[in-house]
């Protein structure tokens, strides 16, 4: 069973060993539908939109492997599927790269006014140069990285070129070698949001992280300081961005990802904040794209359905991230 459309040649790979079920639509199927379907499937790729947790699994019991076309993975209960014998594997890092260049293109596009300049120029008033639409520089600023993983590195290594100062908060260093290749230095949270002239938001959502970025920590920010987020939504307080923007304590903030996706969080919002969709001046969005490089994806979804197909054969998937503690016995014929 596959939740969401995939690359022909994936299709193919999977139906050379499998009966496939695919959902050949961008839209996602509603919860109801995908667990009747599903409810007699031996392996599942699923993607961001959907939840797999304990009430999940015990409708398809014969599930035996879950891969995810994803990077976190926080949508998914591991521990529920080690309990059930499902194997959980994850798309090797290939988001990295293709993340950290939207995260480089959203910073430069909002602190230079890209998006009002544009609606400017088409808006047929545009007459030639004028004194008016003057952002901010990456050079000469603090840059502040939220989350350095392997996508907080790589941005980090795209931003050496622009002459700003560079520090990062992670609970887990880079040692001091990495910090000295890259030039950046790894401070603490306070100091991070304090001191940051553009912070940009690489972490997952974890509980640590949840809203992590609220009233109360943006308040400490530098007054006019960039935010941007290609992390998760959830990872800020949208509400909290909405007010920091009005009362000009944020000038700018740009996101990639919104609370709305993040299914794992009770009680998520349904929508983006209405107050941020409304605040054209103010904000930059595009609908989670960080990894939507159309190479990239083809990798992503093979390199998924490998897993799959190695979890069926009977072997340990390449990227799994458990072990299951009772799996069935053998190998056979299923849906995928």
């Amino acid at each position: 069973m596959v939740t969401h459309r995939i690359d022909e040649q994936v299709q193919a790979l999977l139906a050379a060993e499998t009966e496939i079920c695919v959902n050949n639509s961008i839209e996602s199927w509603p919860e109801e539908k995908l667990v009747k379907l599903a409810s007699d499937a031996d392996g599942l790729m699923v993607f961001l939109p959907d939840k797999i947790d304990e009430a999940f699994l015990k409708q398809c019991t014969r599930l035996r492997v879950v891969g995810a076309a994803l990077k976190g993975h926080d949508n998914i209960d591991v521990d529920a599927c080690s309990r059930h014998g499902v194997w959980v594997a994850v798309a090797p890092d290939l988001f990295s790269q293709p993340t950290a260049e939207l995260a480089l293109g959203l910073t430069l596009s909002l602190i230079r006014n890209v998006a009002p300049g544009d609606r400017l120029v088409r808006s047929g008033s545009f007459t030639g140069w004028q004194p008016h639409l003057y952002g901010s520089s990456l050079s000469g600023n603090t840059v502040g990285v939220l989350g350095m993983g392997r996508a907080g590195q790589a941005l980090a290594r795209m931003l050496t070129g622009f002459n700003a100062r560079m520090i990062y908060y992670d609970p887990t260093p880079l040692s001091p070698v990495q910090e000295a290749m890259i030039g950046i230095g790894r401070v603490t949270f306070d100091q991070l949001i304090e001191r940051s002239d553009v912070l940009i938001l690489m972490a997952s959502l974890m509980q640590t992280t949840f809203h992590i970025l609220n009233g109360s920590s943006m308040a400490k920010m530098k007054r006019g300081a960039y935010l941007i987020n290609v992390g998760r939504g959830s990872v800020v307080d949208e509400a909290a961005v909405a007010q920091a923007l009005r009362a000009g304590q944020l000038a700018g903030y740009a996101a990639d990802v919104f609370g709305m996706e993040d299914r794992s969080v009770p009680d998520h919002p349904e929508q983006i904040h209405p107050s941020l969709l409304e605040n054209t001046g103010q904000t930059l969005f595009t609908p989670h794209l960080g990894s939507a490089v159309a190479r990239v994806r083809l990798e992503i979804e093979l390199a998924v359905a490998r897993n799959i197909l190695q979890a069926l054969r009977g072997e340990r998937p390449t990227d799994a991230i458990n072990t299951p503690t009772a799996r069935g016995d053998g190998v056979r014929r299923g849906s995928v």
